[in-house]
């Protein structure tokens, strides 16, 4: 049994919900409320700016808590949505007042209804990476049935307001978490909002790739936003999920190793790429160098690597014609593992390959082996032992990556206990 738990993941400290938790101040002029994704109140005497609102069950609480920290019932002016989940926008009915206005990024009408096109597709996928988490009979189902803001005031590159003698500039900056993504500059304040562009724990890499699936992300363009940010010079840098970072010097070396590191994975990859090697010793042999070496978070470097590669080369390697084909490897590995003796015998070699730390290899053998014969117990036990050792490898540190794994671990037990033949 693994030792290692997605539920024991800085992310999951991160992202919990206290409802009898109050909210507070962070600066003499800015108020947060901790949710799954943090909502924000700059209050003023001539109406107050809402950024972001927690999730649709976590609103009315989140509205309640900053109106007991400010002594007064909320005049909400505007709303502004830092992206277009809802654990950013779920509870915005609550914020709604009579006259208020919501303003968003241009694309975040569109990648609303593409969470809805797409639900039934991405619930599935967020249960194979969550299974862990999920309770039993929830489907996740409410991320992508969650109820959208409206109406909108919707701006392309930059939109300026000012509220309560407060000026704020909402910058567009698409390469991050969402297309739809913004900032929030506070020129006179010298406070940056960026929400969750740079990652779901700030300090991790950026999320370039989740194992649920999601568009691809710009690394290129992301650097550019990145550096844009940089220049700004901020003196508070408020975040998504974690505490805000304070201070010129404390925002501007965090933003620079982020950009460093970053620009580290695309320059060592673009070489990689332009020297004739291919994906796969890519991804085996990059990685970050002491001094720019991240938090832990949602994937692993080599995810990040990855990312790149396809982001310039798209999905053909150019390594197997049979990438170009409908027809998957697994279609004969049925056939494949009668020719090498029965699944008892890659079973077998998986487990050698394990015994002696090469874990990959003995996953690929297993993998055949549990295709060809469903059923096989021994065949499902090394499978599982394959996962575990995997989950172990991970030191619990990459949350995505573990998550998956649980999943596949609970599976597999699941498959054992239904009483696979001997």
């Amino acid at each position: 049994m693994t030792r290692f738990r997605t539920l024991d993941h800085p992310m999951i400290a991160a992202i919990a919900w206290n409802p009898d938790r109050p909210a507070e101040w962070i600066s003499d002029h800015i108020a947060m409320n901790r949710a799954t994704s943090n909502a924000y109140l700059i209050p003023g005497d001539d109406g107050d700016v809402v950024i972001n609102t927690g999730t649709a069950v976590q609103g009315e609480q989140i509205r309640k808590n900053f109106e007991a920290l400010i002594g007064r019932p909320l005049k909400v002016t505007q709303i502004v949505f830092t992206q277009s989940h809802p654990d950013h926008t779920g509870g915005w009915q609550f914020f709604a007042d009579d006259g208020v206005g919501t303003i968003v990024q241009r694309k975040f009408e569109r990648i609303c209804a593409e969470r809805k096109l797409m639900g039934r597709f991405f619930t599935r996928r967020n249960a194979k990476v969550l299974a862990a988490l999920i309770p039993p009979g929830d489907s996740g189902a409410f991320w992508f049935e969650a109820r959208d803001p409206q109406p909108l005031t919707v701006f392309a590159d930059a939109h300026d307001m000012t509220v309560s003698g407060r000026d704020y500039r909402l910058l567009s900056i698409p390469s991050g978490e969402t297309l739809d993504a913004l900032a929030v500059w506070m020129p006179q304040e010298k406070t940056l909002f960026f929400g969750i562009w740079a990652g779901a724990i700030m300090g991790a890499s950026p999320n370039f790739y989740t194992a649920r699936g999601d568009r691809d992300r710009s690394i290129v363009f992301w650097l550019e936003e990145c550096q844009m940010m940089i220049d700004l010079s901020p003196e508070m840098l408020v975040t998504g999920h974690d505490d805000p970072i304070i201070g010129a010097e404390a925002v501007r070396a965090h933003l620079t190793k982020l950009r460093d590191a970053v620009q580290y994975l695309h320059d060592e990859t673009v070489a990689g790429m332009n020297e004739g090697k291919t994906l796969p010793e890519l991804m085996a042999e990059i990685a970050l160098p002491p001094h720019l070496v991240l938090r832990d978070g949602r994937g692993p470097v080599n995810w990040y690597v990855r990312a790149i590669w396809e982001e310039y080369a798209g999905w053909f390697r150019q390594e197997r014609t049979s990438e170009l084909y409908a027809t998957p490897p697994s279609a004969i590995w049925p056939e494949v593992v009668a020719l090498a003796g029965g699944a008892g015998v890659l079973a077998e070699k998986s487990r050698a390959h394990l015994a002696a730390g090469d874990v990959e290899k003995a996953l690929h053998l297993i993998e055949m082996a549990a295709v060809a014969a469903p059923d096989d117990r021994g065949v499902r036990e090394t499978e599982l032992a394959v996962y575990e050792a995997l989950a172990d490898r991970t030191q619990g540190r990459v949350f995505d990556e573990l998550g998956w794994l649980e999943s596949a671990i609970i599976e597999t037990r699941r498959a054992l206990d239904a009483g696979p033949v001997a």
